[in-house]
Parts: structure tokens; C-alpha cells; sequence
């Protein structure tokens, strides 16, 4: 029996070593799992991910996500050969809009990615930091918040270039004034909370308090705002893919399908019809899962 027993030993000791963290993740759980919607969202992010992974292993014609050409079968409507219908050079629509879920994953991470590691910083620098350093980087973001997003970027693509590559650049740059104001603000808070007057006051360095105390609290609005940039940054670049400026064929980018689809429309509907259900999905889901891990992770929105 002591034997058997002994090994179980570490696990016990890590086990209540960790037993708040499990008791709060616990209530976490719970809390979301009771709401609808929010257990709604995360199935269609699951779904989306998913799908993002696996497309190009369960796509029935994966040559047609590269331009292959089938005029023989141009714009045949759904059937069981052609799930979602085919386009006008008889490309499978099902087929490049599955391959198109990977390309929207890339394009929302990069982009979150790249504005938070561009706004974090700033905004934390700004609130603990201050003075005219802290004004100046207020004052450049105000700049940027006057100007609506999805003009600057349709600017910045127009100067560039159209493309994939440089749609991102451009929503990237216009996405990370949102971060800097939601961690200024936070910092602010932060600073006069005592954990961090207590940290100051036994001589901890300036670069550390912001590493160790400031960065961790600001990581809970950071990953709301994530989750819910996604969806709207997956919208913007089909916004740009729709006019033009995003992928160009025979890139499956979805605003760029519904762009060529709206031409055939309302005869040929599923052209268009298929790939905007695909965006509408995508966003819904990111929304919903940022409005459950709201609830969950800010507590004055439980109260």
C-alpha cells in the first residue's frame, strides 16, 4: 500500500498547492457554460478553428483553391457534387471557401497580434510613465482614433498596393490605438493601487513593476479585446478584399469571393451567398465568445 501510495504523493502535494487557481477556473467554467450565447460563440470559434485546420486534408477538389479552371461546369448551383455550387470558371465555391477559413485565421491573428504588441506597450508606458513622454503617445493615438479605421487602411493599401500582404500591414497600423487607450486607462488605475505603491516604495525597478505587476492585471481586458478584434478584423479585411485592395485571385479570401459573386447575383446567389454566411459566422462567433469572456473575467460586469 506505501508503496503505491508514494507516488501519488507529488501529485496531492501540486494538487492543493493549485487549489485556488482550480477553484476560481472551476467557477470561471461555470459561469460561462450558463450562458447561451456565449457557449454559442464558442462552438462556432471551435468550428471555425477547426475547420481553418483541417481544410486543406477534407476539401473535395483542392485544386481549385489554387485557379484551376473547369469552364465546363461554370456556375452549376449546389448539389451533391458541388455542395456550395461552383463559380464562373467552374471552381468548387465549397472548396475555396473552406481554404478561405484559413486564410481569415491568419489575417485576424496577424493582425491582433501585431496591434497589441504595438499598443500594449505604449499604452503602458503612457499611463505609469506620464509626463510629456505619456502625452505624446495619447496625442499620436488621438490622431489615429480621429481618422476612421477602415479609411486610413483603404489610404495606406491605396499607397502600398493591393494585396493580401500589405491589407494586413495596413489594418495592423490602424488597429493599435484601441490598445493603447485600454491599457492607459487601466495602467492609471493600476498605479495608485498599493500592491504597486508597495513595490515602488521597497525600491523595485520602474522596467520590473511594469513586467511583473502592471502587464499580468492588464491581461484579462487585453484578451477581451483580443477575442472581439478578431471577428472585426477578419470583417475589415473582407472589406478590403471586397474593393479590391485585399487577396487578389486566385487567392480564396472571402470578400474578394463575394465581390466577384455580386455580379451574378440573384440568379447565381450562392456565389456570393456562401462565403458571406462563412464571414457572418465567424464574426458572430468572435463576438460572443468577447462579450462570455467579458462576463467572466470582468467583475464589475457580473455585478
Amino acid at each position: 500500500m506505501t508503496g503505491r501510495a508514494l507516488p501519488l504523493r507529488p501529485l496531492a502535494v501540486w494538487l492543493a498547492a493549485h487549489r485556488s487557481a482550480a477553484r476560481e477556473l472551476g467557477f470561471y467554467a461555470r459561469t460561462f457554460a450558463r450562458s447561451a450565447s456565449s457557449m454559442l460563440g464558442l462552438g462556432l470559434v471551435l468550428g471555425f478553428l477547426l475547420v481553418a485546420a483541417l481544410g486543406p486534408w477534407i476539401v473535395p477538389y483542392p485544386e481549385d483553391g489554387r485557379g484551376a479552371v473547369h469552364l465546363e461546369q461554370k456556375l452549376e448551383p449546389p448539389s451533391a457534387r458541388h455542395w456550395f455550387g461552383t463559380d464562373e470558371v467552374g471552381t468548387d465555391i465549397y472548396t475555396r471557401v473552406i481554404l478561405g477559413a484559413r486564410v481569415s485565421l491568419q489575417i485576424g491573428l496577424l493582425i491582433t497580434l501585431v496591434a497589441a504588441c504595438i499598443g500594449v506597450p505604449l499604452g503602458i508606458v503612457a499611463g505609469y510613465v506620464g509626463g510629456a513622454l505619456g502625452g505624446v503617445i495619447m496625442r499620436v493615438t488621438d490622431v489615429f482614433l480621429s481618422v476612421p479605421a477602415l479609411v486610413l487602411a483603404i489610404a495606406i493599401v491605396g499607397a502600398l498596393g493591393p494585396g493580401i500582404l500589405n491589407a494586413i500591414v495596413a489594418l495592423s497600423l490602424v488597429w493599435w490605438p484601441g490598445y493603447v487607450r485600454l491599457v492607459q486607462g487601466k495602467t492609471l488605475a493600476l498605479r495608485a493601487q498599493t500592491f504597486v505603491e508597495a513595490a515602488r516604495a521597497i525600491g523595485t525597478g520602474r522596467l520590473r513593476i511594469l513586467v511583473a505587476h502592471i502587464l499580468p492585471n492588464c491581461v484579462s481586458p487585453i484578451t477581451v479585446k483580443a477575442s472581439m478584434d478578431m471577428g472585426t478584423a477578419i470583417l475589415a479585411a473582407a472589406g478590403l478584399g471586397f474593393i479590391g485592395l485585399g487577396a487578389q485571385p486566385p487567392y480564396p479570401e472571402w470578400g474578394a469571393m463575394i465581390s466577384h459573386g455580386r455580379n451574378y447575383l440573384p440568379t447565381w446567389w450562392w456565389y456570393s451567398a456562401f462565403p458571406g454566411l462563412a464571414i457572418y459566422l465567424t464574426v458572430l462567433g468572435f463576438n460572443l465568445l468577447g462579450d462570455g469572456l467579458r462576463d467572466i473575467l470582468d467583475p464589475r460586469s457580473r455585478a
